[in-house]
């Protein structure tokens, strides 16, 4: 969900006018990148790793798949045509790991404080500590992989 709402300010701002501190950050090609990235990564997490531990019915259905499949491909289509090009640079991919490190660490505080968890692999209770932090890694190496391959078409796309 937080994904989500990251994804719908970004196309806020685009699609507002104005000008606000918060509005040029949410619209610069960096920002923009970083959360394509991050909702590329929801969407591959889900299919690959979460769709099959429920079986939504109805209007929850329609949300999931909205979610979850329709919103990172057409934020992809958004970013293709509609950001500019040709500014990012491979540090930009540090930064942009705040944002998946931050909510691990959330998650973990919260699953530990009301004794549930998110996402089944990062169950502490169930796959223990070690566990938990090889399977973040992964996910984090992914979410690194995805940021590179936006970097390298940002930077191909541009001509450099």
């Amino acid at each position: 969900m937080l994904t989500n709402i990251l994804v719908a300010i970004v196309l806020t701002c685009a699609a507002t006018t104005g000008d606000s501190a918060l509005r040029r950050f949410f619209l610069r090609p960096s920002t923009q990148t970083g959360v394509a990235a991050a909702i590329v990564l929801v969407g591959l997490a889900y299919n690959l790793l979460l769709r099959q531990t429920w079986n939504p019915q109805g209007w929850q259905w329609v949300a999931d798949e909205l979610l979850h499949d329709v919103m990172p491909v057409l934020f992809m289509i958004y970013w293709w045509f509609c950001v500019p090009k040709g500014t990012l640079h491979w540090r930009n991919v540090w930064t942009w790991l705040i944002y998946p490190l931050v909510y691990f660490i959330y998650a973990l505080i919260r699953g530990e404080m009301i004794g549930t968890y998110p996402y089944p692999f990062i169950e502490v209770d169930r796959l223990g500590y070690s566990q938990v932090l090889v399977n973040a890694v992964l996910v984090l190496v992914g979410f690194v992989v995805i940021s590179l391959v936006l970097v390298a078409v940002d930077r191909a796309r541009s001509g450099r």
